[in-house]
């Protein structure tokens, strides 16, 4: 006679840095990359582009920890995150496995660069990411501050197969579901895809080689270059990309912001793993 087997999931308890919350939802995009929505505490503040500490309960029993970008923006009633799984990561091995019900950690202190405080004032905002670098790049376009602060919004996603285009849809959509920015979006904002492994209906080159060429630029108001008089600049992904583009823009002149010094561009240091 076969019996079910109910596997117990650990039970979490807050601590002074970490909330504990539920898991609503999760989407898998592809064999290694999903997508998971989380309750938001009620207290619970942070800038659209920040990052925050996430994570579930160790083999030693104790909290293990991840810095990960939020995914949705600052108004929104929940919490989403994307990301990799990696079948060794100490804590993506285990986070992959999530289903609605289950608890998670939350830092209680979001932080990081990729917020409009750590920029200049502008005309374009180009937000650069590869792979789930996208992250942060899916929160800052559906808040409508970005909106006024910018005549041009653009988030620019390489990735290596199309499948790995997540929130496609959202963005080709010029995030038209979304109740804050559906007005201001079809006119303000562009969506750069490009696939570097696979046939593509669109661009299949690196970023680099999409600036060079200017194909970059192709339907967005304003020259096809980078201007640090008018452009503003985030970066979020590889660090070969973010290495690459730093030290490209500072030979163009641009300078690094903080939140402390806001410049022409910044990038984010904090990965996941």
């Amino acid at each position: 006679m076969l019996t079910d087997v109910t596997i117990e999931k650990p039970v979490l308890e807050p601590t002074g840095a970490l909330s504990v919350e539920t898991v609503l939802s999760v989407k898998h995009w592809n064999e290694h990359l999903f997508s998971f929505r989380i309750t938001r505490p009620a207290a619970f503040r942070f800038r659209s582009g920040e990052f925050i500490m996430i994570g579930l309960k160790g083999d030693n029993g104790k909290p293990l920890l991840r810095a990960y970008s939020i995914a949705s923006p600052a108004w929104d009633e929940e919490i989403e995150f994307l990301s990799i799984k990696v079948q060794d990561g100490p804590l993506t091995s285990k986070l992959q496995k999530i289903e609605p019900g289950d608890q998670i950690y939350l830092g209680r202190k979001p932080t990081g660069t990729l917020v409009t405080d750590a920029l200049l004032p502008g005309k374009r905002l180009f937000m650069l990411s590869t792979g789930t670098g996208l992250a942060p790049f899916l929160s800052l376009p559906r808040d409508p501050d970005v909106y006024e602060f910018y005549e041009q919004v653009v988030v620019v996603h390489s990735v290596r197969r199309v499948s790995d285009l997540a929130f496609r849809d959202e963005m080709e959509g010029k995030w038209s579901e979304d109740p804050l920015v559906s007005e201001q979006a079809p006119n303000q904002f562009h969506y750069v895809p490009t696939v570097t492994r696979e046939p593509f209906d669109g661009h299949t080159a690196r970023i680099d080689k999409l600036v060079e060429s200017g194909a970059l630029f192709e339907g967005i108001p304003g020259a096809a270059k980078f201007d640090p008089e008018t452009d503003r600049i985030m970066m979020c992904g590889s660090m070969e990309m973010i290495k690459q583009f730093g030290a490209y823009f500072e030979e163009q002149g641009f300078t690094e912001g903080s939140n402390a010094a806001p410049g022409q561009f910044v990038i984010e240091r904090a990965f996941v793993g």
